[in-house]
C-alpha cells in the first residue's frame, strides 16, 4: 500500500463519518481515528508487522539490498537536476493530442519555444492547452496520455540548453 492510497483512504474515512477504521493487511496494520479530539482531523496509525524469519542472516541481508536503490534514486535526482520541470497548473485531465484523430503535440525529444502548445488538461469540460514557459528540448514525458493530474503534478522535463 502506497502513501496516495492512505491519504485516499483517509480522506474516505472522514468524509464516511466513521469514528475507527481498522485495516490489517499482509505487513502493514492501519488504524483511522476521527471526532476522538476537538481538532475534526483523522489521526492515523500505520504499524509495520515484524515478519517472521526463518534464520538469522536475512535481516542481515535486507539492508544490502535497499543501499543500492537508495543510491540509484540519488543518481536520477542529480541527473534531473539540470532540467526544467513543466509542471500542471491545474488539476484534471492530461491529454498528448488534441483530439483522438490528431497527432500528439510533442515527443521525446522534440525542441520547443515558448509559448508552444505541450498537452491539453480537461477540467470541468474545458480544454485548456497547456503552454511552454521556456524554450528547450524535450527529456522525458512523466505523464501517461488520459491520465488524472493535481496541481503543481510534473508533466515534462526540458533541457534548457
Amino acid at each position: 500500500m502506497d502513501i496516495k492510497e492512505i491519504q485516499n483512504l483517509i480522506k474516505f474515512v472522514a468524509k464516511s463519518g466513521a469514528s475507527e477504521v481498522k485495516l490489517e493487511m499482509d505487513d502493514i496494520k492501519i488504524t483511522i481515528k476521527t471526532g476522538g479530539d476537538d481538532r475534526g482531523e483523522p489521526m492515523t496509525y500505520v504499524q509495520q508487522v515484524p515478519m517472521s524469519t526463518p534464520h538469522m542472516s536475512q535481516p542481515a541481508q535486507a539492508p544490502e539490498a535497499t543501499a543500492p536503490v537508495a543510491t540509484a534514486h540519488t543518481v536520477a535526482a542529480d541527473e534531473n537536476a539540470k532540467y526544467v520541470t513543466i509542471k500542471s497548473p491545474i488539476i484534471g485531465t492530461f491529454y498528448r493530442k488534441p483530439s483522438p484523430d490528431k497527432p500528439v503535440f510533442v515527443e521525446v525529444g522534440k525542441t520547443i519555444k515558448e509559448g508552444d502548445v505541450l498537452c491539453v488538461i480537461e477540467a470541468m469540460k474545458l480544454f485548456n492547452e497547456i503552454e511552454s514557459e521556456i524554450s528547450g528540448k524535450i527529456v522525458k514525458i512523466l505523464v501517461d496520455d488520459s491520465s488524472p493530474v493535481e496541481y503543481d503534478q510534473p508533466l515534462f522535463l526540458v533541457d534548457p540548453s
